[in-house]
């Protein structure tokens, strides 16, 4: 064992991946901490594996507006070992695989959270697969049967489609018959799509998806669209529902523009964000919605409920997260890369070094 691996031992010491300012992939550091402690009601589980989502990348660019201030230690999920058990924790022991969420802080070697925020998962499932699991199957899941409560014979528009929610989604729209599904992808990630259960993959680059749905539809649209993209993609995806349909906005991904963050390109975005009228969604008959899972953390019965329909459909073979990359804390940046400039294809996880 080294020098460092015994003063570390010795001192209880953890790695976390540090937003260290506000920047591209190159302001991440993994620093040494204190050890957390659990306190009353929480558990403290040795991380294997954090799930990395868009929203980590935008809090590091500056354009997540609910990501605590530099320095900070961001991430939303995670997987690994039950180590340490706070006072009043009876349903779980130390030792327990489980995965977890956390309203930040996961992206570190030890995380404390709250014993109702902890789920046991199988054997048979790899902390890669459970840390890919929770936020990307809960957004998709609330969407689809929580707000859209989709229906065999519905069709459904996923944008971004070969990433960690848009994979999800795939997968949960194959748990209803009949369920026609179209998804924007780059033209290489086609196949991968396909393998998920995408019924249309779409080449944005190549083709304006509004007019392909049209042509595929037979110009009556769709019953629901997915959208994390936002700005003027919104308005676009409203013009596409068929009557009763909805729109689900979820994510900003146009504020992106890859590396630092572009104020000029933010309020463009934002310009572009259409404004709906109830009068108009009325004589449309039409519904926007919208999803923002960390303003439900709170809601523990709904996120209890869904984690264990989730689980199940795991258990069942009907869902397995598609994990497009697995990186160890020192290589954060270029996991923070493959994300930002849409490399991947399912979730990206990190594991401590």
């Amino acid at each position: 064992m080294s020098l460092r691996s015994l003063a570390l031992e010795k001192g209880k010491q953890m790695q976390a991946i540090t937003i260290t300012r506000h920047g591209g992939p190159g302001v991440l550091q993994v620093k040494d901490m204190p050890d957390p402690e659990p306190a009353p009601g929480e558990v403290r589980i040795k991380v294997h594996a954090a799930g990395l989502n868009f929203a980590e990348v935008m809090a590091r660019q500056g354009l997540y507006p609910d990501a605590p201030k530099p320095p900070c230690v961001v991430g939303y999920e995670g997987a690994g070992v039950v180590d340490k058990i706070g006072k009043g924790v009876t349903d779980l022991k130390e030792g327990t695989r489980v995965l977890f969420l956390s309203k930040f802080g996961a992206h570190a070697s030890m995380v404390c959270v709250t014993a109702d925020q902890v789920i046991p998962i199988p054997d048979k499932m790899s902390f890669e697969s459970a840390a890919g699991l929770p936020v990307t199957y809960l957004t998709a899941y609330h969407m689809l049967f929580g707000i859209a409560r989709i229906r065999s014979g519905e069709h459904v528009l996923i944008h971004m489609a070969a990433g960690g929610v848009g994979t999800a989604a795939l997968q949960l729209c194959r748990t209803v018959p009949g369920v026609v599904t179209y998804g924007t992808a780059s033209a290489k990630k086609h196949d991968a799509i396909r393998e998920q259960g995408c019924d249309h993959p779409i080449d944005y680059r190549s083709k304006d998806y509004v007019e392909e749905v049209r042509r595929l539809t037979d110009g009556r649209g769709v019953d629901l669209v997915l959208d994390p993209l936002g700005g003027g993609d919104w308005k676009k995806g409203y013009k596409l529902l068929a009557p009763t349909g909805m729109l689900i906005a979820f994510g900003l991904a146009n504020a992106n523009t890859g590396g630092k963050r572009n104020l000029f390109n933010v309020l463009t975005q934002l310009a572009k964000v259409p404004r709906f009228s109830p009068m108009k969604l009325m004589n449309d008959n039409r519904t926007v919605s919208g999803v923002n899972m960390g303003h439900l953390f709170g809601e523990r019965a709904l996120m209890e409920r869904s984690l264990k329909a989730i689980m199940q459909h795991y258990a069942d073979g009907k869902i397995d997260p598609v994990i497009g990359g697995s990186y160890p804390f020192s290589k954060a940046a270029d996991a923070h890369g493959e994300l930002e400039f849409g490399k991947n294809v399912g979730k990206i996880v990190l594991t401590p070094d």
